[in-house]
């Protein structure tokens, strides 16, 4: 089975596709741009929505929906919202269809009132239920999250990174104060960081995006920027103060303990699917999908060999007691006990879809009292006793876990530079990597970078060299080092 993955260094590209494929996680759909998410791939999703879910519960916040249809006027309500997403909208003009000579057809007579615009974000929907929800500062702050999907009509995609429908959370907060605001924004950024690197295994930077990369209509986007295998940087989730933006747009108001009606303070935070990509991407090799073991949707398989019907009794009997005690453990365990497959084809099969740790039980094992446990992402093996398995396998996987954070961790450090001049910028970016530099501010150099090396500013972090300097292209005075690279 790993034959059929084409090695990474030949043509990552593929390799990615070729991963998705033989781990079964996604499909192309006849509908140009969209996917099917098999099962495998939903499981991922789903643990990495429970994780999720409970993080944002924890900080206070509830879930709600919204409708997908968003009125084309609401769109128009906030300039920079409307200039920043028309050109991806899908828009519906017509309610039915009607039958003609055996197929169907748009109904002419069926033209909408008004256009009505296929979410591609759902800002204006949600602030137009916020006016009605919002009198008091005593209804402060709202504090709302949803799961849904959106539509974005992008030209070149690619599954899970890029797609036109992909599904996603999305939070939307009201809050009596800009300071109140922007501790929000700074603490759902931080939830995205602890979750990316806790639960994903992926190191990520933390910063703030340039006016440029900005959401359309936010005051400032934060954002979680990790880098790929291929030295290409990922943005993984955004977290926006929006000021008072849609506030002001959807006239929500808010009257204060002393009376004073003021415009309620906004923010916006959003992870899609494309998290899955980034997972893919941070960890697999060329046998195929990687998984840490805490979004694994199967931590653990256990595969019996056997020959006869009297040794698969015998091995059977010897691994179940070891599936229970996993189990009992909370560890998401499965007993591959398919007679129509060997186990060198199931073997491959589990480790092109990822899963983290393998127990190998034949006759010999049982005589023995041992098993063979072979680890996915080191593919190392060796032999363990039956006798306390459960407690060591259940350590091993906290073990595989860092291991796999810290080998993430290692490989960034290594395609990471600091450069103090343009020349030296150019052949260093060549090389793929995070690079470091000095910027002077300006949307002409940050663009004229961008044309001319097709890098772009990831964030200005919010951890990193504060020492001020002079601009890699201008010569000009700048603040701070801002951090580089190319990007998906």
């Amino acid at each position: 089975m790993a034959k059929r993955i084409t090695n990474r260094k030949v043509d990552y590209s593929q390799w990615y596709l070729d991963v998705v494929k033989e781990a079964k996680l996604a499909d192309h759909s006849p509908v140009r741009g969209c996917m099917v998410i098999r099962p495998n791939g939903f499981a991922i999703w789903e643990n990495m929505k429970s994780a999720l879910d409970k993080m944002f519960k924890d900080t206070g916040h509830q879930n709600a929906y919204f409708p997908l249809f968003i009125p084309k006027s609401f769109l128009s309500k906030e300039a920079r919202h409307v200039e920043g997403f028309a050109k991806e909208c899908a828009v519906i003009t017509h309610s039915r269809l009607k039958s003609v000579d055996g197929g169907v057809e748009v109904d002419p007579e069926s033209k909408l009132d008004e256009e009505l615009i296929v979410r591609p974000t759902s800002e204006t929907i949600i602030w137009d239920a916020y006016r009605n929800w919002i009198q008091s500062y005593r209804d402060l702050p709202i504090l709302i999250n949803q799961w849904a999907n959106v539509v974005r009509w992008e030209m070149r995609t690619r599954l899970f990174l890029r797609t036109m429908e992909f599904l996603w959370q999305e939070g939307h907060t009201a809050h009596a104060s800009k300071e109140e605001a922007v501790e929000e924004t700074l603490q759902m950024l931080e939830v995205y960081r602890t979750f990316a690197e806790e639960y994903m295994a992926m190191p990520v930077v933390t910063g703030v995006k340039t006016e440029s990369e900005r959401f359309a209509g936010a005051v400032d986007t934060y954002c979680i920027e990790s880098l790929m295998q291929d030295g290409k940087a990922l943005q993984a989730g955004t977290s926006h103060f929006l000021g008072q933006n849609f506030a002001k747009a959807f006239d929500v108001k808010f009257q204060d303990s002393d009376g004073d009606h003021k415009y309620v303070w906004a923010t916006s935070w959003g992870v899609s699917t494309r998290l899955i990509g980034g997972l893919i991407m941070t960890h697999s090799d060329d046998n195929g999908l990687v998984l840490p073991p805490k979004l694994a949707p199967v931590q653990v398989v256990i595969v019996p060999i056997f020959k006869t019907d009297e040794q698969k009794r015998a091995v059977l009997d010897y691994a179940r007691p070891v599936l229970d005690e996993l189990k009992a453990k909370g560890i998401a365990v499965k007993l591959d006990d398919r007679d129509n497959f060997k186990p060198g084809w199931k073997f491959a099969e589990h480790e092109a879809q990822g899963i983290p740790l393998r127990i190998a039980i034949g006759p010999r094992d049982v005589k023995n009292g041992n098993m063979e446990i072979a680890r996915r992402d080191t593919l190392e093996k060796k032999i363990i006793n039956k006798e306390g398995s459960a407690e060591l396998i259940s350590e091993l996987l906290s073990t595989i876990q860092n291991d796999m954070l810290q080998a993430a961790n290692e490989r960034i450090d290594n395609h990471t530079r600091h450069v103090d001049n343009y020349e030296e910028f150019k052949t260093v970016i060549e090389e793929g990597g995070f690079v470091y530099a000095h910027w002077d501010g300006t949307a002409d150099t940050e663009e004229k970078i961008k044309e001319e090396t097709k890098a772009t500013i990831r964030c200005i972090p919010l951890k990193g060299d504060d020492t001020p300097g002079t601009c890699m292209v201008t010569g000009n005075p700048s603040e701070k080092k801002v951090l580089f690279a190319r990007s998906y």
